[in-house]
């Protein structure tokens, strides 16, 4: 099965005429001409952005996402290729609606026009995993229902195997590979997306975050409607805004762009430090922008979860690296385990001040955060920092923030922009703030254990350890003894029997 889904991908790519996008800085070449006789047939006359965006949705939804995250990175990819692929985003061609009837029918185990007042036959929106169509429920309220893609777990754990096996290869053939570890990557990945084909866990995450944010002026979440909701389908609130990628419609509808971008750094903040769970598909499909310049988020099927370790550290690098303490970011990867013990904090030091000196002062529009992070990999490589898969989103998350970022305002300083935040988050975890909030969440613990404190040191005094001591060596030599005792009745009994059987032989 394996080898299908490969060949599919070879035959899709070579369809498509995805050879040229690497073959056509050439034309000439050998390799180019061989391709072009071998498969004359093929028709090419289309851009080749739109070529690679029908590619990718021939491929399914893995790619579809790859298309995604690409459709944000202007400053790596050419403008044709990334004004393309952002319609993987929300554009990615729907099923038919006689499939997602049939879906809801089954989930509910009843007609459709049973469950709700209305239903818009014709999808709003269709991404990679699943379609939303528009609905009214029969008090009124107006919903977004989402119906998941008839077959598509079997189409995610064909490409999912693939992926391993290339993982697998990597940890073999490639010198970094095991330091990586691309097959922990995957699963990670695989992970995420099987969460995704599970609407009552997207509806839950759904309704943790808008708990989270239920008293912020910034981000809006939708309502879940659970008596509507099951495995295969996720009714909701439905969220009225202009998508965040139509810059000049916000811009005619009076929005400040500049705070907008400053509130989406805050936002994204918000949710890793001080709660440690972030929407981690924050592409410009899944965002909309209210009349009063609040976000909406949408889609929640991939969520990031991080525990205090991680936040710390993570805090300490934020912070040191606002603050050029270059020292610290090395120290704080030798503590956390992301460089080995042996690593040199001077060397590490180093070579980080070369790679991150260069960006500050500078706005985003200067900043190619692509080639720092390559620039990071290939410092990762000498000092064998490993590659930490639980922070894979958080990585993925920061490249969808930029993007936005970058498309509202180029001149945002994203470290001035954070460095406050994080300032006062640290102060609230490790100073006097920290302190009594710490109190304040052990005090019903301690409001238990209290009471008890007269007692515990009561009998602490009047047995102390010394003496529990020598009473549990008084037992154990007892016990000793008993079975020594025993053991020796036990060979006096064999004994005998032996010679009594001895003595009926011989006689």
């Amino acid at each position: 099965m394996r080898l299908l889904r490969l060949a599919k991908i070879i035959r899709v790519g070579l369809a498509f005429g995805l050879d040229r996008l690497i073959l056509d800085h050439d034309p000439e070449n050998l390799p180019a001409r061989l391709v072009g006789t071998i498969f004359f047939w093929r028709d090419l006359q289309r851009p080749r952005a739109v070529r690679l965006r029908l590619a990718l949705e021939a491929l399914g939804p893995i790619f579809v996402k790859f298309g995604q995250v690409l459709s944000t990175r202007r400053d790596l990819m050419p403008a044709d290729l990334v004004d393309e692929l952002a319609k993987l985003q929300d554009q990615v061609p729907p099923f038919a609606s006689e499939l997602a009837i049939a879906e809801l029918e089954r989930a509910f185990e009843r007609p459709v026009n049973d469950v709700f007042a209305s239903f818009d036959r014709q999808p709003v929106a269709s991404a990679s995993v699943a379609q939303v169509h528009f609905a009214t429920l029969p008090d009124g309220r107006e919903a977004a229902v989402k119906v998941l893609r008839p077959g598509i777990a079997r189409v995610i754990d064909h490409d999912l195997a693939l992926l391993d096996t290339f993982a697998g290869l990597l940890e073999r053939l490639w010198a970094d590979g095991k330091r990586l570890k691309p097959r922990e990557v995957v699963a990670e990945f695989s992970k995420h997306l099987h969460d995704e084909l599970d609407l009552m866990r997207e509806a839950s995450n759904c309704s943790q975050l808008r708990r989270n944010f239920a008293q912020s002026s910034l981000l809006s979440i939708p309502e879940v409607f659970w008596d509507w909701c099951r495995p295969s389908v996720m009714v909701m609130e439905r969220m009225h805004g202009t998508p965040i990628s139509q810059i000049d419609r916000l811009r005619a509808d009076g929005v400040d762009l500049k705070r907008l971008s400053r509130a989406g750094v805050e936002i994204f903040f918000t949710q890793v430090f001080r709660d440690g769970f972030f929407h981690a598909d924050m592409h410009p499909g899944n965002i909309l922008v209210t009349a009063d310049g609040r976000y909406i988020a949408l889609d929640f099927g991939i969520m990031g979860t991080l525990n205090d370790v991680d936040k710390n550290y993570l805090a300490i690098n934020f912070l040191a690296f606002f603050q050029r303490d270059y020292h610290r970011v090395a120290s704080a990867h030798i503590e956390s385990g992301w460089a080995p013990k042996d690593t040199r904090v001077d060397e590490l030091e180093a070579a980080v001040r070369a790679v991150c000196e260069p960006i500050f002062d500078r706005p985003l529009s200067e900043i190619s955060f692509g080639k720092v992070l390559l620039r990071l990999f290939q410092t990762s490589r000498r000092f064998n920092v490993e590659v930490q898969p639980q922070l894979v989103l958080l990585q993925k998350t920061l490249l969808n923030i930029e993007g936005l970022g970058r498309q509202l305002d180029p001149d945002l300083d994203l470290w001035q922009t954070a460095k406050p935040f994080l300032e006062r988050w640290m102060s609230e975890q490790i100073g006097w703030r920290g302190l009594l909030k710490h109190v304040a969440h052990e005090a019903p613990q301690w409001a238990v254990l209290l009471p008890q404190v007269p007692r515990l040191v009561h009998q602490a005094l009047t047995n102390p350890p010394q003496l529990r001591l020598a009473e549990e060596l008084a037992a154990l030599r007892h016990e000793q003894a008993r079975q020594r005792k025993r053991l020796t009745w036990l060979v006096a009994l064999a004994a005998g029997e032996f010679m009594i059987l001895l003595f009926l032989l011989l006689s």
